[in-house]
């Protein structure tokens, strides 16, 4: 596999001399083996640090994939039940129009509360307790299981303190000993120690513009954006928020999405078949036909840069981090980079990794 791991090192590398990129890693797993590990460019413009296989690059909504895996995990273990109403085992969320709100409807995005607690700032993120209480006084915008409306924030602490409730486990500490610990994986955080913020990738958007409507302001307040900024604070990067705040490497993001895969890696299979199956069962709203959503990971379709089969699963996050998994190809890739820009190179990185495994 030298072939592939120097096209895809070769395609990176001309990429940044573009300035398409600034710094980027890629990684794919084919059939449980790692064939492409493959990094280049700069880190962080200021000191001039270099990307190396170390780096790690905050993925913003990425990390609901993840997320998405450790309810699975949790309901694999029998912890859970997709059809479970969340005021069973998270009493004050019940109440305001959510009495009827279940798991299934907070990992498909039908939960009705897309909308960010009002009077929140950086520093209010980081108390758990306190944000889920404001969580579960939210009333719903939409009753939930009626209308799919992405929760680009409040997904992470709906699904993280649902993880909790029925576990016992920290949100952190699920990941860690169900997906990390079992696979190897170093490189993955939500929730950044302080000791490795110096192999953190600094992110740069040179065309970042506010955000373009009011939905997007409900979901995203003012005071966010650019998101960029935001995870180039220290601070934030601390924020275990299991919707936006994971930190970790591509390769870190590829290896979770081929244990998804029959065969798993090296062994480990962090899900059955039929579980993945479960999880990735497009929604359908009514009669509706259906749409590129399953409970948690996006599907695809031809919005996204994944294949557009609704078979294949993943998360993209904010700027164009992704990883994503081809059940038909036993292929799992993750991109991860530091430059936010329309010029970003992933489809042609992705089409040449397919290219040259699959046909």
């Amino acid at each position: 596999m030298k072939e592939i791991q120097q096209t895809i090192e070769t395609i990176l590398n001309q990429a940044v001399e573009k300035g398409q990129e600034l710094g980027i890693q890629v990684a794919a797993y084919h059939r449980g083996e790692l064939v492409v590990d493959a990094w280049a460019g700069i880190a962080d413009r200021c000191t001039g640090r270099a990307v190396d296989g170390a780096t790690l690059f905050p993925v913003f909504s990425a990390t609901k994939g993840v997320a998405a895996t450790v309810i699975h995990i949790l309901a694999e273990q029998g912890k859970l039940d997709y059809d479970m109403r969340i005021g069973e085992i998270w009493p004050e969320f019940g109440v305001n129009g959510k009495e009827r709100a279940t798991i299934r409807h907070a990992l498909n995005h039908t939960a009705g509360i897309p909308q960010h607690p009002a009077e929140t700032e950086l520093e209010a993120l980081a108390d758990w307790d306190g944000m889920c209480s404001k969580i579960a006084e939210l009333v719903p915008v939409s009753p939930p299981g009626e209308r799919m409306e992405y929760h680009a924030v409040t997904f992470g602490w709906i699904i993280g303190e649902i993880a909790q409730r029925v576990d016992g486990r920290s949100f952190s500490r699920i990941m860690e000993e169900e997906i990390c610990r079992p696979l190897g994986i170093r490189d993955m955080y939500i929730g950044l120690p302080e000791e490795l913020e110096p192999r953190v990738a600094e992110l740069e958007e040179p065309e970042a513009r506010p955000p373009g409507d009011e939905r997007q302001l409900l979901s995203m307040p003012a005071w966010v954006w650019p998101p960029h900024a935001i995870m180039n604070r220290p601070e934030a990067r601390r924020v275990c928020l299991p919707s936006g705040t994971g930190i970790m490497s591509a390769k870190a993001l590829a290896r979770h999405y081929a244990a998804l895969l029959p065969g798993g890696v090296e062994g480990v299979q962090l899900l059955s078949p039929a579980r993945v199956k479960i999880a990735t069962e497009p929604l359908r709203l009514g009669g509706a036909s259906p749409l590129p959503m399953g409970m948690g990971y996006q599907l695809g379709g031809s919005g996204t840069v994944m294949e557009p089969r609704l078979s294949v699963f993943g998360h993209e996050g904010y700027g164009g981090s992704i990883g994503f998994a081809d059940p038909e190809n036993r292929l799992a890739v993750g991109l991860t980079h530091n430059l936010f820009s329309p010029r970003k190179a992933a489809s042609s990185i992705l089409d040449a990794i397919k290219r040259e495994l699959l046909q």
